[in-house]
């Protein structure tokens, strides 16, 4: 089996300007995924997927490949998660390189450590899943949500108005981090999430969706915490 660890960073990001290289706790967000993917020693390369020359830099320096820059066509806004890693094992494919396994490691996943990828290597091939990634418990129901109608506030479902918190079926959301996927299996179906799909589970600590300043204080805030609490 031969694993290769993707990292997109694309250098137009809108929300957070030059997010992937921004300094988190000094140091390059970017740089945190790379360590984590090289430390595990599960790859046989780690490659940063980015249109954008000081990224590429940046992710050199930290010990990652750039073997080619990536296409217009899914540099822009609406490309996919999928529609990159499409192209990465393409381009690989052209210079006779193939791989059994990828894994897409977000740039600005600086929870991510090397122990994580390892476990969730192992539920990738001990269950035959086609893919493996983190998911994070939902901190209350969703199936108490509420939503607007008009002026007033109502319940997504009123079947479950009165319900108490803990009769209710535990939710989780994806933690944004990394995708572990069989290539065979995933490009055949032309998505990452499948129905033979599994999952890690992380705590709330383990993970923050970093889209704006305040998000990106609160990341900081959670990595020093965890640091002094390991």
């Amino acid at each position: 089996m031969t694993n290769l660890c993707i990292i997109p960073a694309r250098g137009g990001s809108k929300r957070i300007p030059r997010k992937n290289i921004k300094l988190f706790l000094g140091k390059p967000i970017i740089a945190y995924s790379i360590e984590a993917a090289i430390s595990s020693g599960l790859f046989e390369e780690v490659m940063v997927s980015t249109d954008d020359s000081e990224i590429a830099e940046v992710a050199k320096k930290y010990g990652a490949i750039v073997p080619f820059l990536r296409s217009d066509k899914t540099s822009n806004d609406f490309a996919t998660t999928f529609d990159v890693i499409e192209e990465v094992l393409e381009n690989y494919k052209k210079i006779d390189k193939c791989f059994t396994v990828v894994c897409c490691l977000y740039a600005c996943a600086p929870f991510v450590t090397s122990q994580k990828l390892s476990e969730s290597l192992e539920i990738l091939d001990s269950n035959s899943y086609d893919s493996v990634f983190p998911v994070i418990p939902f901190g209350f129901p969703i199936q108490r949500s509420l939503k607007f109608e008009g002026n007033k506030i109502n319940f997504f479902y009123p079947e479950f108005s009165l319900s108490r918190s803990q009769d209710l079926e535990k939710s989780y959301h994806d933690a944004g981090q990394f995708y572990w996927m069989k290539i065979d299996k995933c490009l055949k179906q032309k998505k990452i999430l499948t129905e033979n799909t599994g999952s890690i589970i992380i705590s709330e600590m383990e993970g923050q969706d970093i889209d704006n300043e305040v998000d990106w204080k609160l990341a900081e805030l959670k990595y020093e915490l965890l640091q002094n609490i390991t």
